[in-house]
């Protein structure tokens, strides 16, 4: 995945998170069924951009992380946990860094979002964007977000941001998936392009 786009929403009732579906290889279309949101726990998901191999194995370190979590104190990671130890990761590997943009997103007491970038710096945000697209999908969400938003409005501005980006980046392509994350847990959607 050198170039997508994904976004994440914070609604006022739950957080939603949506991606394309493109893989590129330079301009190669490499493959058009990705899934480039992972399910890090039942109240959290990671967006991934960047490279596949260092997302997936990101992925399946919180993963491991947040059961762990689970089984030694009794109650699910907080996802501000779960931002500050992805920093961690990506912080410790300054040399040889993990090339990726993620977005962390989920329902502990609230919906919250975090912002990580490739050297682990990371921020609570109310909406963020990464990949080749997201100067595209930024200026989508930044005309219609709203902080008293509901989840359905949150969704369709998630995927008129996306779309938009399908149409002018040709990293950006397929379909769009979108999960939203609330108090009852995790619903995946898919949208065609």
């Amino acid at each position: 995945m050198s170039g997508t786009t994904t976004v994440g929403i914070v609604a006022r009732n739950g957080v939603v998170v949506a991606a394309d579906k493109r893989a590129s290889s330079g301009y190669y279309v490499a493959h058009k069924k990705v899934r480039k949101i992972v399910r890090i726990d039942d109240h959290a998901v990671m967006t991934t951009a960047g490279l596949v191999a260092d997302a997936q194995m990101i992925a399946s370190v919180l993963q491991y992380q947040a059961r762990n979590y689970k089984i030694a104190v009794g109650r699910p990671i907080s996802i501000k946990m779960l931002a500050s130890y992805l920093s961690l990761i990506l912080n410790s590997s300054k040399y040889f860094p993990y090339i990726v943009q993620l977005l962390i997103a989920g329902y502990d007491e609230a919906p919250r979002l975090f912002a990580v970038e490739w050297f682990g710096d990371y921020v609570e945000e109310e909406y963020a964007v990464t990949g080749s697209g997201s100067p595209i999908a930024v200026g989508v969400i930044e005309s219609e977000y709203s902080k008293d938003m509901d989840i359905d409005k949150a969704v369709e501005v998630a995927v008129k941001a996306v779309r938009a980006s399908i149409r002018r980046d040709a990293f950006t392509g397929e379909a769009v998936d979108v999960v939203v994350v609330t108090k009852e847990g995790i619903k995946e959607m898919s949208y065609p392009r």
